[in-house]
């Protein structure tokens, strides 16, 4: 059971939690709620705020609803999650039910954000802010726009005002 704690308590290496463990973003609109796994993102303080920042391509049906909606979460799972986080990685929720698919269980949160029931980490978010990427506003070395932006799918960068965090007890 997922239970809220303070933000202060949690120790932990974003390099390997984000970079390595990856994530799952979570985004709620009005149509509703959509999850995919990244590993691109972190966290930190700023404007005096603790946040989340993530980046979505255009093409992931999850930026529709980070588009319309206000909230998302970034839940992280233990090592025996990797399977299911892969195939959440590697399918579209257009599709079908990938979720239900993966074999974790959604499960709503007091504040209308959604998490996992296998989850061990959530951070639950409001989106503070949005910009798109494209090669006018950043500067990035040409090996990585050939190697990660060669079809033009550039990323839209979201950050967010961390409002609860949450821990498996």
């Amino acid at each position: 059971m997922l239970q809220e704690i303070s933000i202060d308590s949690i120790e932990l290496d974003p390099f390997a939690t984000i970079g390595k463990d990856t994530m799952l973003i979570t985004a709620t609109s009005a149509k509703g709620w959509n999850a995919m796994t990244a590993s691109w993102g972190g966290m930190g303080h700023l404007w005096n705020r603790d946040v989340m920042f993530i980046f979505v391509r255009k093409s992931r049906y999850t930026h529709s609803f980070l588009e319309e909606g206000s909230r998302f979460t970034c839940s992280f799972f233990p090592e025996e999650q990797k399977r299911a986080l892969g195939y959440l990685g590697s399918h579209s929720g257009r599709d079908g039910d990938k979720v239900k698919a993966s074999g974790l269980n959604a499960e709503a949160l007091d504040d209308g954000g959604i998490s996992f029931k296998e989850a061990n980490l959530v951070f639950a978010c409001t989106k503070i802010a949005e910009s798109e990427m494209s090669p006018e506003n950043f500067h990035l070395p040409e090996d990585i726009v050939r190697d990660v932006y060669r079809d033009g799918d550039w990323h839209t960068l979201y950050i967010g005002s961390i409002d609860k965090v949450y821990v498996q007890r």
